[in-house]
């Protein structure tokens, strides 16, 4: 069945104009030599690898925040691990030596003011829990 037109419909078998053998009008160049030939070579370096790392030694002020807030969250854990071991009575022994690598670990800056001010008061609870318990 054919269509022609937007409503016409014709039935019956197709047309011998529809089955066309033969060439269709596309040929391949039969000499099988490309017309120009290009040498290879390496790709060249952007600017060595000494600047790639200095790339990856760049920090962004977001990785340098998340980073921070990661600390003063360790800080704070670590508080509440305090509190909890002083009201059951267990406090291990270790306790000084975490409080003073965290203490450490707060000093760095995020970039943030308001958030600098926040990991600073951290710091100054980890501080006065280390000199309470006298280390």
């Amino acid at each position: 069945m054919r269509i022609y037109g937007p409503n016409g419909t014709t039935l019956g078998s197709p047309a011998a104009s529809s089955r066309r053998i033969g060439s269709s009008g596309f040929t391949l160049d039969e000499t099988g030599s490309p017309s120009e030939t290009r040498s290879v070579s390496a790709p060249r370096a952007a600017g060595g690898i000494d600047a790639l790392l200095a790339l990856q030694g760049v920090e962004d002020s977001t990785e340098r925040r998340k980073r921070s807030v990661a600390r003063g969250r360790r800080a704070l854990d670590l508080l509440d691990d305090l509190k909890i071991g002083l009201l059951s009575g267990t406090l291990d022994s270790s306790m000084a030596g975490r409080l003073r690598a965290i203490a450490a670990d707060l000093k760095s800056l995020s970039g943030d003011p308001g958030l600098d001010q926040v990991l600073s008061e951290i710091d100054l609870r980890v501080e006065v829990e280390l000199a309470k318990a006298g280390g």
